[in-house]
């Protein structure tokens, strides 16, 4: 579903990152685990086809990034790749389940209230439906990015550092919820982080 071949990227009078192999079907998970300055989010950035290799190829679903152009790849990330930041970004004017049905018509396609509802009952939050973004705590803001990351069904979800400021019980949580949900809609998982903790987690790991 996912992989990478001979992947580099240099930076304008930066180093020259280069990368491993990789391949993840769906349902499965890879951990992408590193130092600060090791290329972490770089690789996400890759993988997601928002910055574009200096050598080699990345494929999803069959369809290699480098091929298409900005407006097929714009068209492809928002249906095929869904994407959990860090720090959860949302906009902050509308509603939770606003800024979900945001994830399906930016991609072009038809809104969806009972997917919405679908993926926050999953993660324990559907009574926060109606709800500004800032209202919601951190651990409930997470969960609701994971929502939006789900919401046009996507063949790979990519996360960055998820778990990086929550304590052992959240980290627990949010990597439980993570897995559980992209596994159940039939998802490939891919997680960039420098905790270690995860490592105790999943068995299937490259190392940067």
């Amino acid at each position: 579903m996912l992989q990478t071949n001979q992947l580099q990227f240099a930076y304008p009078s930066g180093p020259l990152f280069t990368f491993p192999n990789v391949t993840v079907s769906l349902q499965e998970v890879l951990l992408v685990l590193g130092k600060s300055g090791s290329g972490k989010t770089t690789l996400l950035h890759l993988l997601a086809g928002l910055m574009k290799p200096t050598n080699g190829t990345v494929t999803v679903d069959s369809i290699t990034l480098t091929a298409l152009g900005p407006s097929a790849l714009d068209a492809f990330r928002g249906k095929h790749i869904g994407l959990v930041f860090q720090q959860p970004l949302f906009i902050r004017s509308v509603s939770v389940m606003h800024n979900l049905q945001l994830a399906r018509t930016l991609a072009g396609l038809p809104a969806d209230a009972n997917r919405a509802m679908q993926l926050l009952s999953e993660l324990g939050i559907a009574d926060k439906a109606t709800q500004l973004p800032q209202s919601l705590s951190i651990g409930e803001r997470q969960r609701a990015s994971i929502a939006r990351a789900l919401m046009a069904a996507p063949s790979l979800v990519l996360a960055d550092e998820p778990t990086s400021a929550l304590d052992d019980t959240n980290c627990h949580r949010v990597t439980q919820l993570l897995h559980t949900t992209a596994t159940r809609h039939n998802a490939a998982l891919v997680i960039v982080t420098h905790d270690r903790r995860l490592k105790e987690r999943f068995t299937n790991t490259v190392e940067l």
